[in-house]
This record gives structure tokens, sequence and C-alpha cells, in this order.
């Protein structure tokens, strides 16, 4: 059934996946989260529970949230214009911020009704129709999750993933009420603020959870190993180029992915097989993997005497250091007494703890012991991923 819609709708959308996607699940959770708001609110209202009308306004949050989750994928959706040559994809994560902000208040709002409810307790009111709505609430929450993953892995959305989750968190808040409701009627025991109080911490945590994550996205994190690994692997299928370093990823959304990488290659090519075949690895990323790369070229000598002298030896000393330490950029200048060796020196995260200038005194000590007097000079590389 969801694989029928999601091409009706993609058909709607002029081929746009992601839009068409994001669009139809905003559709389905804004008419089931309605739906769900006003069964609940009824029997809340009936009972006078607090815990089931908490529950209510929880859903009610979940349909602001759907409607947000609609508007937000039809901007992320827009192609990239004047103003915003990356494009609009960001949007997403905008939407889902405030989502998030929408689920946090709602919690701390539950939090202050349950409190008031355990100072002040009543008697609720229950019928069959309270079990049945809550039942029923529960396999349709159920279904919610089930669809928001689904179609968060279509188009890989954090912001539909996040959705999925939380309504997870839906049925387990349901459940709790209805066994509050189940304890009331067989024992007396008046638990629903309690019962309502722990549900609202639980929305809460989630709330401030989904908020970070959000935060990470606009923000920008650490790419995955995954697309890292995927990079290299593609670079890795070039065996004339040396090597590659200063790798850096960026997103500005799901689908619009910029990366930059130095390509390490014979300082005797000439420029423009070089340059052919750069092209060929930027195209052939672009292709396979969707990501927009700029690939900067950085000439190796690798036939001259003075690399064929230090490169050996000062990738055994930083091998005794620690077996990640890598370096690249090396040139020596003669033009200074003693001669200054310049190189670039990656720095794992490891060794995070280690200052630079600390680095450089053991590199240095061991140099000096093993090789002629040399100057280092050292960059030092601890934002790249490679």
């Amino acid at each position: 059934m969801l694989t029928f819609l999601i091409n009706k709708i993609t058909e709607r959308w002029k081929g746009n996946k992601r839009t068409s996607v994001g669009i139809l699940a905003g559709i389905l959770g804004l008419i089931s989260n309605l739906i769900l708001f006003l069964a609940k609110f009824f029997i809340g209202s009936l009972s006078g529970s607090v815990s089931i009308m908490a529950d209510a306004m929880n859903n009610l949050s979940d349909t602001a949230s759907s409607f947000i989750t609609l508007v937000g994928f039809k901007i992320a959706g827009k192609p990239a214009d004047e103003d915003h040559p990356y494009g609009h994809e960001r949007f997403e994560y905008i939407s889902g911020f405030v989502i998030s902000i929408l689920v946090t208040y709602v919690g701390f709002r539950f939090l202050d009704s349950s409190f008031v409810k355990i100072l002040h307790p009543s008697s609720v009111l229950l019928s069959p129709i309270v079990y049945i709505v809550l039942s029923l609430s529960i396999l349709m929450k159920f279904w919610q999750s089930y669809m928001y993953r689904r179609l968060g892995r279509e188009i890989n959305s954090d912001t539909l993933k996040a959705t999925a989750q939380d309504s997870i968190n839906d049925v387990y808040t349901t459940i709790a009420v209805l066994i509050s409701a189940i304890i009331e009627w067989l024992s007396g025991w008046r638990i629903d603020g309690y019962i309502g109080f722990l549900i609202a911490l639980y929305i809460i945590y989630s709330g401030i959870k989904m908020i970070m994550g959000f935060i990470n996205d606009l923000m920008g994190v650490r790419p995955r190993d995954e697309e890292v690994l995927a990079i290299r692997k593609h670079l890795d299928n070039y065996p004339d180029i040396i090597g590659y370093h200063d790798l850096l990823i960026h997103s500005y959304g799901p689908n619009s992915v910029f990366a930059s990488v130095h390509i390490e290659v014979n300082q005797d090519w000439s420029l423009p097989h070089a340059h052919e075949v750069i092209d060929t690895i930027e195209y052939d990323v672009k292709q396979n993997l969707g990501v927009d790369l700029v690939c900067h070229l950085d000439p190796y000598p690798i036939d001259d005497p003075d690399f064929k002298r230090i490169a050996p030896e000062l990738k055994k000393i930083l091998k005794d250091i620690h077996q990640q330490l890598r370096f690249h950029d090396l040139r020596v200048d003669k033009t200074t007494t003693p001669e200054t060796i310049h190189f670039d020196l990656v720095v794992p995260e490891d060794l995070k703890k280690i200052t630079n200038s600390q680095l450089q005194d053991q590199i240095s000590s061991r140099f000096i012991t093993q090789s002629e007097p040399a100057k280092l000079s050292i960059t030092f590389d601890r934002t790249y991923l490679l």
C-alpha cells in the first residue's frame, strides 16, 4: 500500500521522490494524529484522567509536527537558486528542530498538570470505551512508527526516522496510561498523576535528545565512517595516483553533499594528464555516490634524492610514536642552515590530548639521533578526515 502511494504522489510531484515521500508522510501523520487527538480528548474529558488528557495533547503536538513535516519537505524540495546556491534541503533539519521543541514543550506542560494531579488526586471514571480507544491508539501508533521508518529509509531522512521513534515513544506512553487505568479499576489506587508524571519525563527526555540531534545536523558533524569509506574505496581504484589526504565532507542536506580532497601525483606528469585523472575521479564519485567532489593536485617529487632519503626515515619515526601518524607534502628547503624539512602531520583522534609542541619535540628528538642535523617545520592536521 505504501509503495502504491509513493508511486502515485511521486508522479504528482514530477518525479521528485524526496519531496513526494516527505509530503506523503506529513499527510498520513496529520490525518492519523488528528483522529487520535480527538478520540483521546473525548475519553479524557469523559473520564477526568489527566494522563489520558496528557496523551491526547501529545497527539495534538504530533498533529502540529506532521503539518511542519509537510511544509518542511515542500520547502526543502525547492531547487537551488541565486540566494541559496546549495539548495534548501537544510530546511528539513529546521522543521525537525521545531518538531523537537514542540515535543519538549508538551512534555513540560504534562509535567505541570501531572504534578497538580498528584497533589490533588481524584477518581477517574472508567468505561469500556476508554479501554477500546487506548488499545486501538496503540495499534495505530505501531502502524505510524512502521510508516515513518519505512518512508524514512526510502529517502534517508533523519526527520522521519526521529518521528518514527517519537511514535514508538507514544506507544509506551499509551501503554502506561492503559495500565494505569486497569490498576485503578482493579485496586482503586489513584496513580493517574504519577503515571502522567513519568510519561512527561519520558517525553521531555526524548524531545531534548531530538533537539541535540538536529542541532548537530544544523551545525555540521563528522560524516559517518561509511561515507568516508565509500569515497576512500573509489580513490583506491586509481593505482596511478600516489595517495590522497586532507579529505573534507560537508553536507547541506541528505542529498546535497560536497567534498574536497588532495590527490598526490608524480610531479613529472604533464598538467593535461593530471587534470584528466582528477576529472575522472570527480565524475566517478559524483555518478556513484552523488557527492560533488573537488580534487586538489599535490605534485610529489618521488624521484628526488632528498625525498627518497627522508621519507622512509620519517615514516619509521612516526610509526614508532603512533601507528596512525601520517605525513604528506614533504619538501626540503636547502637555503637554510641546517636544512629545513617541511611536512604536514595528520594527527589521529587518539592523540588529541597531546599538544602540537609535545609531538614536535618527540619527532625532532628522534630525527636528530637518526639523521643529519635538520630543522623540522611541521603543519599539524587535526581537522581532516584523512
